[in-house]
């Protein structure tokens, strides 16, 4: 089986904005990958991480699309990830955590391989993704093109 992996932009771009460091852009990952992901297993919070990257990869491509073309911009759209929405109930345990906290550190490190591009894209393209108790509109009638931990995966949604 082929192995598909996210493809880092052209090194002088990144993945970051010029507007915001590589080290915010790390911390903003790993933030939405605690909101969204703190109790999957280290394969889950890299799927997600997938999810945002290849949605900046393919806003590059596209040059310009809805959700942004950086990791800031595609985290932070808003009712894209739904720990950054202000009444969601996670967006303060997602402010507030510190890297002492373990599954912190955890994401820290997933998102900072991510970005250097030394993470493999277990989702196979896939620009979203529900959890499995979810039944979205968007996804009805959708085969996923994976199912990683409490998760379903699409690249084929647009």
């Amino acid at each position: 089986m082929k192995k598909h992996l996210i493809q880092k932009p052209a090194a002088k771009r990144g993945f970051g904005s010029q507007q915001t460091p590589m080290t915010e852009q790390a911390d903003i990952l790993a933030r939405t990958l605690y909101g969204e992901a703190r109790g999957e297993t280290v394969r889950g919070k890299e799927a997600v991480a997938a999810v945002i990257l290849n949605r900046v990869g393919r806003a590059r491509e596209k040059r310009g699309y809805w959700w942004g073309n950086s990791i800031e911009t595609v985290c932070r759209k808003p009712w894209q990830f739904s720990c950054w929405n202000a009444a969601d109930p996670n967006r303060e345990k997602v402010m507030g955590v510190a890297p002492s906290n373990k599954v912190f550190a955890s994401c820290l490190r997933i998102a900072r391989r991510a970005i250097n591009g030394g993470l493999e894209d277990p989702t196979r393209g896939a620009t979203h993704y529900h959890a499995k108790s979810a039944n979205p509109a968007w996804a009805r009638g959708r085969p996923p093109s994976a199912e990683i931990g409490n998760h379903l995966f699409y690249n084929n949604v647009e």
